[in-house]
């Protein structure tokens, strides 16, 4: 599995963003606001692990928020935890998530679509809903 090894300066983006939320995160850390961005630029400077240690936590906070499973779903996906992917996702589409051509175009669930789960994931979505996807199947 490719793995994406940014290396952080302390002059990067990403270094600013990571410390920036680190420090808010001080004073009340489950600060939800701080937490989703954080968990964000973790994943864009390559720091995988951290980011999904925030989104298992954004997930206790917020169990019911299809966007943060959805998150989870691509933390574990870019670790190679295909299992606990799957299950973050569908838990996201059962609580309402629907950006199915976000879902399609994801560089982060690259190793989820290649997995034969994924088409029927979406399938059995799809059967039950009787709505077009983002693959363009109308069902």
């Amino acid at each position: 599995m490719k793995k994406n090894k940014k290396s952080l300066n302390k002059n990067s983006a990403a270094y600013f963003e990571i410390e920036f939320f680190e420090k808010l995160l001080k004073d009340n850390s489950n600060y939800v606001d701080a937490l989703v961005p954080l968990a964000e630029a973790y994943t864009k400077a390559g720091q995988y692990s951290n980011g999904l240690l925030i989104d298992k936590r954004l997930a206790k906070l917020k169990p019911d928020d299809p966007t943060i499973q959805y998150n989870l779903s691509c933390s574990c996906s870019l670790l190679g935890q295909l299992d606990k992917a799957f299950s973050a996702l569908k838990k996201a589409i059962a609580l309402g998530y629907n950006d199915f051509q976000h879902l399609d175009n994801d560089p982060d669930l690259f190793y989820l679509r290649e997995d034969r789960r994924y088409k029927e994931l979406i399938s059995d979505f799809v059967k039950q809903k009787g709505v077009k996807n983002g693959m363009g199947r109308t069902i």
